[in-house]
């Protein structure tokens, strides 16, 4: 059966198989590779052998080291940034060179209760038996615990404070009370947290001074140059097309540098060149975004064009990206076309394209 989505671990077995082969580091307890060789399987590069790790993070390596370092510790590990600047991405690869299993994951909502996080109960058991072992609904977390692996938490901060503070005894006593059997699952070595938060989103809470001390946070920046950005997307954009088997042509590197150009400029407030200043969009313009707007542009070039991805079919993509709330949005997104985009030469048929679909 062929799954839409493969684990971080299965679709690059190959790499973490070689790299396990080939590592000669000290490996932390319940580890499946060294610290060093995580970071190699997360920024890529050549093994003695010539084979080839591909980088699933593009940006500063001493960010990943930094990262790394961290989960060898007691202290769990915060990836914090703005939306689309691969903190969930991140976050599964590490689990996967970590624990070989990057699925122990808790995903983070305004409804997320405690139960999700400590542990649950299978109610017609409990009514039959009363509490017992067997009544008992394992969490993640509690899985993650008793197995020492990495326990994933997505959106913290989308979480309610009151059952965010449900960690702190887990992170600071490594332990998790279950008092209705008076007993308590004890974490084992290799135990340990990765969560990502961001500070953009509605409905954000903000996590409290106790939880924050007991994580190390790192800070994951959007890409720091034009090449670095563009590269990101090609990537992603090749791998998720053969995922998709979308039955379009690569896209041009033309037309990849158009969008991210455009993200850029929305995102910073001003164009490349420095000379003209412009509003930026309500939205995060991320590199997430731009990545999305290539393949939904593939997806059209595919099916309802000739396989090659044009200006047309890039448009659509691009207004939906920009164009969040429809008043404020609307006016900044045309000012920007006819301020720039219609006085490049090269960006004309984007132009026209995008004008169409605005109007």
């Amino acid at each position: 059966m062929s799954v839409l989505r493969q684990h971080a671990e299965q679709q690059f077995a190959e790499e973490l198989a070689e790299l396990k082969k080939q590592d000669k580091g000290t490996l932390p307890p319940n580890w499946y590779l060294s610290p060093a060789s995580v970071v190699t399987y997360l920024v890529g590069g050549k093994l003695k052998n010539g084979f080839e790790i591909s980088p699933k993070y593009i940006g500063s390596r001493r960010l990943m080291e930094i990262a790394v370092a961290t989960l060898t510790t007691d202290r769990a590990l915060l990836l914090y940034g703005l939306p689309g600047t691969a903190k969930s991405w991140v976050s599964e690869h590490l689990s996967a060179a970590i624990s070989g299993n990057s699925t122990l994951l808790i995903q983070g909502t305004a409804g997320t209760g405690e139960e999700a996080i400590r542990y649950g109960w299978n109610y017609a058991k409990l009514l039959a038996e009363g509490p017992s072992e067997n009544a008992l609904v394992v969490t993640p977390m509690m899985m993650a615990m008793k197995e020492g692996k990495i326990a994933r938490i997505e959106e913290l901060t989308r979480i309610t404070a009151d059952v965010q503070d449900t960690l702190i005894t887990i992170l600071s006593e490594k332990t998790m009370p279950v008092p209705e059997l008076n007993t308590e699952v004890q974490a084992i070595k290799g135990f340990n947290v990765i969560a990502t938060a961001n500070n953009r989103d509605k409905g954000v809470n903000e996590l409290s001074g106790a939880l924050k001390r007991r994580f190390n946070t790192v800070i994951l920046p959007v890409p720091g140059n034009m090449d670095e950005e563009i590269d990101i997307v090609q990537r992603r954009v090749s791998s998720l097309s053969k995922t998709l088997e979308l039955p379009a042509e690569a896209p041009s590197l033309k037309e990849i540098k158009r969008v991210v150009t455009v993200f850029r400029e929305l995102r910073a407030g001003v164009t490349q060149d420095g000379k003209t200043k412009i509003k930026t969009p309500t939205g995060t313009m991320s590199t997430a975004e731009a990545i999305s707007v290539v393949n939904s542009g593939l997806a059209l070039a595919a099916h309802f064009g000739d396989g090659t991805l044009n200006a047309e079919d890039l448009a659509a993509g691009l207004v939906g990206a920009v164009v969040k709330d429809p008043v404020q949005d609307k006016v900044v997104w045309n000012e920007y076309l006819e301020t720039v985009l219609k006085t490049r030469e090269d960006y004309k048929d984007l132009y026209r394209a995008c004008k169409e679909i605005t109007l």
